[in-house]
Formats: C-alpha cells, sequence, structure tokens
C-alpha cells in the first residue's frame, strides 16, 4: 500500500479505517515531502467530515 492510492481509495468511498490510519502514522516519519502533503490533505478532509473513519462493506 502507498499514501497514494490510500488517498484515493478514501476519496473514492469518503471512509478511512482504523488500520489505515495506524499506517499512516506509523510510516508518516518516511514520506516525501509530498507525500506528506497529501497527508496534511488527507487530514484536512477527515476534519471537515468529508471523509469518515469506519469500515468499508465490500461490494459482491
Amino acid at each position: 500500500m502507498t499514501l497514494g492510492e490510500l488517498f484515493l481509495e478514501a476519496m473514492s468511498t469518503g471512509v478511512i479505517t482504523k488500520g489505515e490510519m495506524t499506517w499512516v502514522t506509523s510510516h508518516q516519519n518516511r514520506f516525501s515531502r509530498t507525500e506528506e502533503a497529501v497527508a496534511q490533505r488527507l487530514g484536512r478532509l477527515i476534519d471537515a467530515g468529508s471523509i469518515q473513519l469506519g469500515c468499508r462493506m465490500p461490494i459482491r
């Protein structure tokens, strides 16, 4: 998983999981400047309520 993939998934579903948030926080010390900007954008979207913390239901 990359931060870009995670960001796109969160944007398309409107949901970020607890596991994904854990991944972001545990890898943030390795982010490039571009990835840091993406992480900040993700945080702002969560703060604004555009992305919710939860779980995704599988599509059948």
